[in-house]
């Protein structure tokens, strides 16, 4: 037999062979990305041996593994707002609660293979959200302060940029500007703040989702507090005439002995307790004198 014979030969047996025809499991786009409030299509293909009426079912892996579809059904938050097509699941109107690694598992009893699974992970865009935005009222010129701006519910997370009196501030710190800000983190920091950054302060949000949001404008003012060279000096001096009143005071006190006789005073009044009178029995009383009447 020529090699050609032997090479169709071996084709014919791995054709005929029962692993050949085994159940398969696939999927043709293990990552899905779409925006909130739309169709997410989890695709899910197999093909079977012999099987002709398989088990599919679809669970959620988290912290605990929850059925999205078993014995024929929907369970749980998706009943209602999910159909299946042979094993592909579409989930209508997906929210970021719907994110998560998702399998597919298929069970074929009558298959030399008998089960098979696939992975397949969705993330879901969410547009910004209207940032919560912390302004402090009034602040003391010379002091040192911090602005935060925060949009917890964005995917991706949103860059953010900060605005006084509706105009924006620049991102990059130079020598010339009295800030820095952080546009992932939110802050805009103050080392020292001065009469000219009292204004309306807003922050916005933004990302490749949807439009920017911003937080309401807060006003943040100034406070110049001046203290005069002359104010200073007097009440220094009011200060150390008041130390020197009180030690002269106490000196005083000791040299006149007013201290030491309050002490001597309270000393003797507490050491010295007189006996009691003393008292007569009756019966032992005798008269020394008699009396006529």
């Amino acid at each position: 037999m020529d090699s050609m014979g032997m090479l169709s030969l071996i084709f014919l047996v791995l054709l005929q062979s029962p692993a050949s025809f085994s159940l398969t499991v696939s999927t043709s786009k293990a990552k899905v990305v779409v925006h909130e409030n739309t169709d997410a299509v989890l695709s899910c293909q197999f093909k079977t041996e012999k099987e002709t009426n398989p088990r599919i079912e679809w669970k959620k892996k988290g912290k605990d593994i929850t059925f999205v579809y078993f014995d024929g059904k929907f369970s749980g938050s998706f009943a209602g707002r999910a159909k299946i097509e042979g094993a592909t699941v579409t989930l209508h109107a997906v929210t970021q609660k719907d994110s998560g690694l998702y399998r597919c598992e298929v069970s074929a009893p009558a298959d030399h293979t008998n089960l098979g699974e696939i992975n397949v992970t969705l993330n879901v865009l969410v547009p910004p959200h209207t940032p919560s935005c912390e302004v402090p009222s009034s602040v003391l010129s010379g002091a040192g302060v911090e602005l935060h701006c925060k949009d917890k519910l964005s995917v991706p997370p949103p860059t953010y940029i900060w605005y006084k009196d509706n105009k924006a501030l620049s991102t990059t710190h130079t020598t010339d500007t009295s800030f820095s800000m952080d546009t992932d983190k939110g802050t805009l920091k103050f080392k020292s703040v001065s009469k000219a950054d009292s204004g309306q302060y807003r922050c916005e949000a933004s990302n490749s989702v949807g439009a920017p949001k911003s937080c309401v404008a807060h006003h943040m003012k100034v406070m110049e507090y001046q203290l005069s060279m002359t104010t200073l000096i007097a009440g220094a001096v009011g200060l150390f005439l008041l130390i020197v009143m009180c030690c002269l005071g106490v000196c005083l006190c000791h040299r006149r002995g007013c201290c030491n006789k309050k002490e001597q005073k309270g000393r003797s009044t507490n050491s010295y307790n007189p006996p009691p009178p003393p008292t007569r029995n009756p019966k032992n009383y005798k008269h020394t004198q008699s009396f006529m009447i």
